[in-house]
């Protein structure tokens, strides 16, 4: 359980750090300019400081030195893995899946040759840290994952004269409400959430706004559903 704890709390730091602490103006420079950009600099600092308080142990501080500079060298060549003919279009996901390989390989190396020993005892079940965690998954991660999946889907953006991030904002509270209906065993609900949402979005005669809606509904009920799924298997 002590590895799972360490694992989840390495997660949470790699989420606070590239999805909440920058935004996506200075996501964008980042990987546009890759080791030039001047953001780079600040957002490996943040990685690394995550990182190590998150692991809520001093020694941590060679681990997290690790991940800080595999993140730099990833996010560095970025660039021209976006310019890259086929798999430009799923930089996104490469860069993640890398990310997360790295800060597991660390954290397992860490724990099997020095041991993980936090300062203090964590006063909560895991179970109730990976809900934290599903939560916080289903704010601007799952906003940014959807956006990456039509870019790689090549599905056409569809901009209109709604509210200005409207969409984003339906979608956060979607997934918010889904995920506490799944996990508190009202699955009735979220059935009545998505047929409230088909009626009430878009007319029957917009039909390439209710194709792309459906699409991202679909995506972002799936994020919540598959998290309050694994989260009640715990």
């Amino acid at each position: 359980m002590e590895v799972q704890w360490f694992l989840l709390l390495q997660f949470l730091a790699h989420i606070i750090a590239d999805y909440f602490f920058q935004t996506d103006a200075l996501a964008e420079d980042k990987n546009n300019l890759g080791f030039k950009s001047k953001f780079l600099v600040w957002h490996i600092l943040m990685v690394f400081v995550f990182s190590w308080l998150l692991s809520l142990q001093i020694e941590f501080f060679i681990g997290s030195g690790i991940i800080a500079i595999f993140h730099y060298l990833i996010d560095g060549f970025k660039p021209k893995l976006n310019r890259h003919k086929t798999l430009g279009k799923y930089a996104f996901f490469i860069d993640q899946l890398m990310h997360l390989l790295v800060l597991t390989a660390v954290t397992l190396w860490f724990d099997a040759y020095y041991g993980w020993d936090p300062l203090w005892e964590i006063p909560v079940s895991f179970k109730t840290g990976v809900t934290v965690v599903a939560f916080l998954l289903t704010l601007k991660p799952t906003n940014i994952f959807i956006k990456q999946v039509f870019c790689a889907a090549e599905v056409q953006m569809i901009s209109d004269n709604e509210l200005p991030n409207a969409g984003k904002l339906i979608g956060i509270l979607e997934r918010i409400l889904t995920l506490t209906f799944i996990i508190i065993g009202q699955f009735q609900a979220v059935g009545f959430l998505i047929a409230a949402k088909s009626v009430l979005r878009y007319k029957d005669t917009e039909t390439l706004k209710t194709e792309y809606v459906l699409i991202g509904t679909m995506l972002s009920f799936g994020v919540a559903v598959l998290l309050g799924i694994f989260i009640n298997s715990l």
